[in-house]
């Protein structure tokens, strides 16, 4: 449906509308007293969510490609059935078959927190719903159905990119006492250690079986952005650094320091199998405080 269309059906005054890129990309904008956001109908991806009075929470690229079936860099892109290259068909799109799909979005509505859509999407032997919050806090549900007769494994996870002051001078707490695989050092496993995650280098690492909590401390925004999480047992933690993010196009060598990606998921050693019939809910909920 193009943006006139959802808004004919979808659109609360002074809180929900659409519009379109000048490629043809649909995206829902919403406002609440002070609070912006946005979700491109594309990969059902998150764009934008700003609180009243505070910086931008969800960084995306200056340089990002917004086009029909093209990979959006930044935001909160949603992962499935697989995380990174696919393992065993080098030709499979990176992180699986829904963030350049077209969802559905079937409901909008405002509640306690702030404003809710709806959407779903159907791929051969599964049916994902997926709810998204925007308010004071921005709250993400993923709910995975196994629609076949028989088991089905994959992993899944929401790419959060959190736009922070500098990359460089930011911690993570809330892993300390996670093993990690760190994907720029031939997937070796690395021990927890005692102290917040800082980044010097380019970073590629999955932690598993971390706790529910997990905090982004940026001392020069005064702020910590809080992720709190449900259902998901692993957290990615990735910037490329500048020699990589220089051979990215759609991202470029001066937009690296911006962000830090800490996702919510399920891969790797934690990746979920599901019964024929069974659902698996992975919630998310991002909110800021002061530093």
């Amino acid at each position: 449906m193009n943006a006139a269309a959802l808004a004919s059906q979808f659109r609360i005054t002074g809180m929900l509308d659409f519009a379109e890129t000048e490629n043809g990309l649909t995206k829902a904008i919403v406002s609440q007293d002070g609070m912006t956001g946005e979700l491109f109908l594309q990969g059902a991806q998150v764009s934008a969510w700003q609180p009243a009075g505070a910086q931008p929470v969800i960084f995306m690229s200056p340089r990002a490609t917004l086009a029909p079936g093209k990979a959006i860099r930044g935001g909160v892109p949603v992962i499935f059935p697989w995380f990174g290259p696919h393992p065993s068909d080098p030709a499979a799109p990176q992180h699986g078959l829904v963030r350049a799909a077209p969802w559905r979005l079937d409901s909008a509505r405002q509640t306690d927190d702030g404003v809710m859509l709806e959407l779903s999407l159907e791929l051969e032997g599964f049916a994902l719903t997926y709810r998204v919050t925007f308010g004071q806090e921005l709250g993400l549900c993923l709910a995975t159905r196994n629609t076949s007769a028989k088991p089905a494994s994959f992993e899944k996870a929401l790419h959060s990119y959190f736009a922070v002051s500098d990359v460089e001078h930011v911690t993570v707490s809330g892993l300390e006492a996670s093993t990690s695989i760190d994907k720029t050092a031939n997937m070796a496993r690395v021990p927890g250690k005692a102290a917040a995650l800082a980044l010097a280098k380019e970073t590629d690492s999955v932690y598993l079986d971390v706790p529910d909590r997990l905090t982004i401390h940026d001392v020069a925004w005064d702020r910590r952005i809080v992720i709190d999480k449900a259902g998901a047992a692993s957290a990615i933690v990735w910037n490329p650094w500048p020699e990589k993010a220089a051979t990215m196009a759609d991202l470029g060598a001066d937009n690296w320091r911006g962000f830090i990606c800490v996702e919510t998921g399920n891969v790797a050693d934690d990746d979920i199998n599901l019964p024929p019939g069974a659902t698996h809910e992975m919630t998310t909920r991002i909110s800021l405080r002061d530093g």
